[in-house]
């Protein structure tokens, strides 16, 4: 199960609720295998976060790499969407329209 699938998705599928803040899901509209080779590389420039620790150099280079494909994904930069909703990415989702439905849930599981 993927990460995301743990917690509740907002009713328009852009967000996913940890913790009580909103965290953007990745454009559903990618096409499957671009999608992919994209995680592939998160995963990868994640892994390089890790391994560059007391390295500042190799740790910014793989920041940005982690930043570009999320970028990529749609979870960073630019909405996805096209319907001029703003973005609540990482506000408190009870600071957002999304309050009402989040407080009929059950919580979530650990």
């Amino acid at each position: 199960m993927a990460t995301s699938d743990q917690y509740h998705r907002t009713p328009d599928g852009r967000y996913f609720v940890v913790r009580g803040r909103l965290w953007r899901l990745s454009n559903p509209a990618l096409d499957p295998a671009d999608r992919q080779r994209l995680v592939s590389e998160l995963m990868a420039a994640r892994r390089a976060v890790r391994e560059a620790r007391g390295e500042p150099e190799a740790t910014q280079v793989a920041r940005m790499q982690v930043d570009a494909a999320k970028t990529a994904l749609g979870e960073r930069g630019p909405v996805w969407w096209s319907d001029g909703a703003p973005d609540y990415n990482r506000y408190r989702v009870m600071n957002t329209p999304y309050a009402d439905w989040y407080v009929t849930l059950p919580a979530p599981k650990p």
